[in-house]
């Protein structure tokens, strides 16, 4: 791969996204996103295709250097298996915390008895979530696909319902959980966007969020998934 338009064709590849939908997601066309396979993406999206990919610039642009960042690798690095040779120092595993998976019944959150998801301790440090705040939930629809399919697991920090444009939150509205990308629009309305349906957005005002007990109940941090079935 000599090309960073070839490093960008094999990271749409690890997500499982197609050059349309990405396309979609980042609002521009399809022949945008062939010219830069063909030609190298250009140099004032560098930053922030690095950013979205979690890759560092330097290996995008020229194939150079590490892949991940550091913070990155930490975070995410497999669980190291204690060596089985007699004599050899054993390798510690990473600590891992268990997040607790959530529903709601009659607009409650409630845990669900014995269902977690062990997670890097590192991770959650390194987004400053704390643990006591973390929640798993499923991706209720499919609004935001192909990016978080229906069904997806979903990690939520319970204490950040600050709206930063352009995040994703899983919100409340009437006793359903929703999950959507969030800016402020004129006058402090709530707009929420979803990635399926581009140019649909929906506007709230916060009379409206009030009447229609529309809030924001955490940002979503992590999210996981596997394909529905095996590649013919």
């Amino acid at each position: 791969m000599n090309r960073s338009g070839d490093r960008l064709k094999a990271l749409l590849r690890e997500c499982g996204l197609t050059p349309s939908d990405f396309a979609a997601q980042r609002r521009v066309t399809s022949q945008h996103i062939n010219n830069w396979f063909t030609r190298g993406i250009p140099i004032a999206r560098l930053d922030e295709m690095a950013e979205l990919f979690c890759v560092q610039r330097r290996w995008l642009q020229t194939g150079e250097g590490p892949k991940h960042p550091h913070s990155f690798l930490r975070m995410y690095a497999p669980q190291s298996t204690p060596a089985e040779t007699t004599g050899l120092p054993s390798i510690s595993h990473p600590p891992l915390v268990q997040v607790p998976f959530h529903e709601l019944r009659n607009g409650q959150l409630i845990a669900i008895e014995h269902h977690c998801l062990a997670m890097p301790a590192s991770a959650l440090e390194a987004l400053a979530v704390p643990v006591d705040n973390a929640i798993c939930m499923t991706m209720p629809a499919a609004n935001m696909a192909p990016w978080i399919p229906r069904d997806a697991i979903l990690a939520i920090d319970l204490s950040f319902t600050r709206v930063v444009d352009g995040e994703i939150y899983a919100l409340l509205h009437n006793g359903r959980l929703r999950v959507n990308s969030l800016s402020l629009g004129h006058q402090g309305a709530l707009c929420l966007h979803s990635h399926n349906r581009r140019e649909v957005v929906e506007r709230y005002s916060p009379l409206q969020c009030d009447v229609q007990k529309l809030e924001v109940l955490g940002w979503v941090f992590h999210w996981s998934h596997y394909r529905q079935r095996r590649p013919d």
